[in-house]
């Protein structure tokens, strides 16, 4: 799909607009059209999607995940970290989160994907602002489908802006979308720097990023992924479903075996209320364990 490229503009900082919401709505019809349309399932992709001094400077906000405010999500089927907390953030990622949470913003999801009365998730349940460093990596996935501290909230709609000014296509790190059968790829999309993906979240929407990382170790994969959701009465639960692609023989096996432990992971979560952030630090703690070992 060719990158749509609005102008810029809504809420401001410093005299910056971060979104141009004039633009977007004076050519829904044809974004909703072409988001309807997409294969392997809905979803649009747009270049300069913020304004770009606003979304460089939200790049350059970012502290190195080692920080006690970024949670550590390292096992087989992913290498990454996530700050959920935007009390620790800088005034520019605040402020495109402020614009993207938004009642104009959600209004325009809404007539961009025709799912109606979409709800935003104000504690960023699994989202805020993500990382991966050098190695990192997602495996293919359909991510969860009810909110685990909202029964009836189903997931519907995700948001990401890529927030990489020095991104290279060596560095790999594309976001692939695979068909709803999981027999080949259908696109790439690059994670360059004021790049938007929006995209519907069912059962079978697979994607992810699984080649790992071939970023300079001072670099990292930066971006903020919003999740949007409607309340229905008896939405199906099902925690994420990783899958591997076709060809990867042994690989198979441990990604399969870990979506088993997640699992179990995700119903304690629901049921006891289990937090990311005392997981993360078990899973911080084994990873230093296991890069000690390697080193040693």
């Amino acid at each position: 799909m060719t990158p749509i490229t609005p102008d810029a503009s809504s809420e401001s900082l410093s005299g910056h607009q971060v979104l141009d919401f004039a633009d977007l709505e004076t050519r829904l019809p044809k974004l909703a059209e072409s988001y309807r349309a997409a294969e392997p399932f809905p979803h649009i992709v747009f270049d300069e999607f913020l304004d770009p001094d606003i979304a460089r400077a939200a790049a350059a906000e970012f502290d190195p995940p080692d920080s006690d405010e970024w949670n550590s999500f390292v096992h087989v089927n992913e290498r990454k970290y996530s700050n959920t907390a935007p009390e620790t953030w800088g005034s520019a990622s605040r402020s495109i989160l402020d614009v993207l949470q938004s009642d104009r913003f959600v209004k325009f999801l809404t007539d961009l994907t025709g799912i109606e009365d979409l709800l935003r998730d104000d504690a960023l349940e699994g989202g805020g602002l993500h990382q991966s460093r050098r190695g990192g990596f997602l495996n293919v996935h359909a991510d969860y489908t009810v909110h685990p501290k909202h029964r009836h909230w189903r997931r519907r709609v995700n948001v990401l802006v890529y927030l990489n000014p020095e991104w290279r296509d060596e560095y790999g790190g594309e976001l692939e979308l695979w068909s709803r059968d999981m027999k080949h790829k259908v696109e790439s999309v690059a994670p360059t720097c004021n790049r938007a993906v929006i995209f519907t979240t069912d059962m079978d929407s697979f994607h992810g990023h699984p080649d790992p990382l071939q970023c300079p170790e001072d670099l990292a994969r930066r971006s903020l992924a919003l999740y949007y959701f409607t309340e229905e009465t008896a939405p199906v639960v099902r925690s994420t479903e990783y899958r591997s692609r076709p060809g990867e023989g042994w690989r198979a096996v441990p990604i399969y075996l870990d979506k088993q432990l997640l699992r179990g992971y995700d119903w304690t979560k629901r049921r006891i209320g289990l937090s990311d952030e005392a997981t993360s630090k078990v899973l911080r703690r084994i990873d230093r364990l296991r890069r000690r070992g390697r080193s040693s």
